[in-house]
């Protein structure tokens, strides 16, 4: 087509040259990075590479790593779930180092890679189709990922990875879609269940008392809008290892750790977390009410925490999005 009126963008010549120009570039970064990747995982001595593939206007790569180096596919993509070697992030909105985090900690929590792992990870931008940065970390010593340093204990070993994964999902989506158009807290304790509830007492009759195993299953997703209505209420969601939701609105009675302090600022649902998790072998996930964080706690410290981006990147991310449809529509016409 020719005529401007019939392309989608309204761009003219000079628009669509600047527009393959920008694409372009972008492509020639992502190449860059993904041929010199190779290099970057033998010199470091890497046992993992992750690479958001959402950011890959082709997701088919051919990389010319060692047999011993293992890959994994990070995707917002729920169709991407049968893809043995894909983790599922929340598809909310995250910053780089958010999605960093929660890739790790669910490969952790599905033992794919483990504590003293030397990992690349490639990221980027999934509205400019582009892999603009590369971070290296030793799982368990970067303080910027996972708070506790060294000692980082394990992901609750006897809860099921899915279960774990899906709690994230829920409290990743509350903390950043809030319910109505308000922030809304809530708290999921994880695992050990025969030894959180006898520190926990109801404050509201519990809603899912009398029902079948099978239909209060936090895997199952019919059971989403529920568990976010729900998370309205004061107190914690309890869930068992296998994903069934015990009750919600507990208030845990344990008194916090007088050896060790949160940081400052966090609330009492973030202390009644630490405190749970540092008497039983559960694992808790917070959602702050004023900042959409997402915190994970276990054995009574923070394992680590993702940050709900700031309002002015969100709208920044949008118009990214619309900026790269819009160069794919004149590119294409």
């Amino acid at each position: 087509m020719t005529d401007k009126t019939e392309k989608p963008s309204g761009l003219g010549e000079s628009g669509k040259t600047d527009l393959r120009a920008a694409n372009a570039a972008e492509r020639a970064i992502t190449e860059g990075l993904l041929k010199h990747v190779p290099g970057i995982v033998e010199s470091v001595g890497a046992t993992a590479l992750f690479i958001y593939v959402d950011a890959l206007d082709d997701p088919d790569l051919d990389l010319d790593l060692s047999p011993e180096a293992k890959v994994f596919y990070v995707t917002k993509d729920r169709a991407d779930n049968a893809c043995r070697h894909c983790l599922r992030v929340p598809d909310v909105p995250l910053t780089r180092l958010g999605g960093v985090k929660i890739a790790i900690f669910l490969a952790l929590s599905r033992r794919l890679i483990k504590h003293g792992d030397r990992i690349v990870f490639l990221s980027g931008l999934a509205a400019s189709q582009t892999l603009d940065t590369v971070i290296v970390t030793e799982v368990g010593r970067e303080y910027e990922i996972f708070s506790s340093g060294l000692d980082l204990p394990e992901a609750a070993p006897q809860v099921l990875p899915e279960v774990i994964e899906r709690v994230v999902d829920i409290a990743s989506e509350l903390g950043s879609e809030g319910r109505e158009g308000k922030g809304v807290g809530a708290m999921f304790v994880v695992g050990d269940t025969d030894h959180v509830i006898p520190l926990t007492r109801q404050l509201v009759l519990n809603p899912f008392k009398g029902y079948d195993p099978n239909e209060r299953n936090i895997l199952d997703h019919s059971l989403e809008e529920t568990v976010k209505e729900l998370a309205t209420l004061d107190g914690a969601f309890i869930v068992r290892p296998d994903g069934v939701i015990e009750t919600c609105g507990a208030y845990v009675r344990t008194a916090s750790q007088q050896e060790f302090e949160l940081p400052r600022g966090l609330g009492a649902r973030h202390h009644a977390a630490a405190a749970i998790t540092a008497v039983t072998d559960a694992l808790a996930v917070t959602v702050s009410e004023s900042t959409g964080s997402v915190t994970i706690f276990r054995a009574g410290r923070i394992i680590t925490e993702i940050e709900k981006p700031r309002s002015t990147g969100q709208k920044r991310m949008l118009s990214l999005v619309r900026r790269r449809k819009a160069r794919k529509a004149a590119t294409d016409s």
